[in-house]
């Protein structure tokens, strides 16, 4: 019981998991009629529709010369729909973010989304290849397979997306609320501004809007796999860490404490003849004294000072000489006369 006690003690307290948002029904519909939408508005140009009358229309309206003064501020507004410049500031918030909680879900959910915005926002200009306002040769044409690549506008597109992900990693209600806000404003001021600059179709713009809110929609569907790329950098950064630890310069062979014998006279019947280790001593050329243990074995003890040699353990010391008469068995002084 008490092992149990010590061993919860022991573990170090898990990191607090991040819910990801769900592939709730309310998604779902959402997800199927924006779709819908997608396809109706690509169905609309492909037929040369009353959208693509519509398109011809604010285009020779020419907003930009209407409200010249507008101009100066919406060419550096537009720059919030750029993918560098957008990717970059949402990847230094998100990187700060990662780095406080200690997860690389922030950051995997943006290179997620800005993957999946290349591939089919980037397909889909190269498929239909329409041409620009600035670029059409015959009025009322849908200018489509022309080789041009503004349909659907990847400015809106990359807008919706790059700022609505930070709703979508909010980590409260009331900050996905104003983020949601924030996120709809920019992107909806952006789509607007290529249309007034005339960059884009109105109908681009339609397209773009609702590419990129497809995008975040269908996040949570790829949640799984970005938990599983996570874990695999985080074993991968372990494994490099484990080999950069046991990577050190090679050990040194110990080969052990060498015998040293004692002298023949310091043999005794309690001290058998067996070898006493110490540290080995290197060998020292002829000349020189030798000093440590071997000095100490073929020397001796040293003698103290004022006072008889001391003998090895187990050894009888014979008693001291008295003047109180000679020694038995040794023959007597003769006496002489004075």
């Amino acid at each position: 019981m008490r092992t149990d006690i010590f061993a919860r003690l022991d573990r170090e307290p898990e990191p607090p998991k991040i819910e990801a948002p769900r592939m709730s029904r309310h998604r779902i519909a959402l997800f199927g009629g924006t779709l819908a939408f997608y396809l109706a508005i690509v169905w609309a140009v492909l037929i040369t529709s009353w959208l693509v009358a519509l398109d011809w229309k604010v285009m020779l309206f020419r907003p930009y010369q209407q409200w010249p003064e507008l101009h100066p501020f919406l060419d550096y507004y537009v720059v919030l729909g750029q993918r560098g410049p957008t990717a970059v500031m949402v990847a230094c918030w998100l990187g700060w973010r990662s780095w406080r909680q200690h997860t690389l879900r922030p950051l995997l959910v943006l290179g997620t989304s800005l993957l999946l915005l290349n591939v089919t926002v980037g397909a889909v200009k190269l498929g239909l290849g329409r041409l620009g306002p600035h670029y059409a040769t015959q009025i009322g044409s849908a200018e489509m397979f022309a080789g041009g690549d503004i349909f659907p506008s990847g400015h809106t597109a990359n807008a919706v997306v790059t700022w609505g992900i930070l709703a979508y990693l909010a980590t409260t209600p009331r900050a996905r609320r104003y983020l949601s806000a924030v996120s709809a404003t920019v992107s909806l001021g952006v789509g607007l501004t290529t249309v007034y600059i005339g960059t884009h179709w109105l109908s681009d713009v339609l397209l773009g809007w609702a590419a990129g809110l497809l995008i975040l929609l269908a996040l949570p569907w790829f949640e799984p796999l970005i938990a599983r790329t996570e874990a695999w950098i985080f074993a991968m950064r372990e494994r490099w860490r484990e080999r950069r630890g046991g990577a050190g310069p090679a050990p040194v062979a110990d080969t052990g404490p060498q015998p040293v014998l004692l002298p023949q006279s310091m043999a005794t019947d309690a001290l058998t003849a067996e070898a006493v280790t110490a540290p080995a001593e290197p060998v020292l050329p002829a000349g020189h004294a030798a000093t440590g243990v071997r000095a100490r074995a073929h020397t001796g003890h040293p003698a103290r000072p004022g006072s008889m040699p001391v003998a090895p353990a187990g050894v009888r010391r014979p008693p001291p000489h008295t003047e109180r008469g000679p020694r038995a068995g040794s023959p007597a002084r003769p006496m002489t006369g004075g």
